[in-house]
């Protein structure tokens, strides 16, 4: 029987916004450079992108890596357009999913993510959603590229649980990526993957009886 969950920590990517990875991929495709999703996917990704997850790269010093990685001479605003292509919206009841977990348990959020997409995701939560303040959805909000460090690397997830005094063993993580899972199960938190292909988050904390 699994300890008492008294703390939830959700991922940001596929299980509260929903992303396709492949949009960037073909983004970059129209724009003549075929070979992205060799760099990077869901599954895997260079060493540029988990720099510029932990802020070692700035924005600048990530489109220039860009540039160099596919050997194009692509603007800025072309880069950008195309690495926040993979980024959708918020469904209405994903955030009212929130608010309610909220009314149980300290809710947290944890992203791998960087400061191109950043003021992205918060511009479409704020056009589609009208949240301007989408950190306050939260009881804490955590970003790979402010913290210096990213999932699945338990310090992250140890980093979180001392800010708020929280007991792993009943701590619930939930992502899409299994190696985060794992990552979180290192550290000593419960956690649970999401198969998008069999359910979303909803269909999960349901499933779960967190609710």
């Amino acid at each position: 029987m699994r300890p008492t969950i008294r703390t939830l920590v959700l991922d940001l990517g596929g299980v509260l916004i929903d992303v396709d990875y492949t949009a960037s991929a073909k983004a970059f495709a129209e724009r003549g450079i075929p070979d992205f999703e060799q760099a990077y996917s869901k599954a895997k990704q260079t060493d540029i992108f988990d720099r510029f997850e932990t802020g070692e790269l700035s924005p600048a010093g990530f489109r220039n890596a860009v540039r160099g990685l596919l050997s194009s001479p692509l603007p800025d605003a072309e880069i950008d357009a195309c690495w926040n292509a993979m980024l959708g919206s918020i469904p209405a009841e994903r955030l009212a999913l929130v608010a309610e977990l909220r009314e149980r348990y300290p809710v947290l959020l944890l992203s791998n993510t960087n400061a191109i997409h950043v003021p992205a995701f918060e511009a479409i939560i704020a056009q589609e959603n009208g949240v301007t303040d989408f950190k306050s959805l939260f009881t804490a909000a955590y970003y790979s590229c402010e913290l210096g460090m990213r999932k699945p690397h338990t310090a992250i997830f140890r980093h979180v649980l001392q800010q708020h005094g929280a007991d792993a063993a009943h701590t619930l993580f939930i992502d899409d990526s299994p190696q985060h899972v794992e990552g979180a199960r290192q550290a000593g938190m419960q956690a649970e993957h999401l198969d998008l292909d069999r359910e979303d988050v909803i269909g999960l904390v349901r499933r779960l009886g967190l609710l």
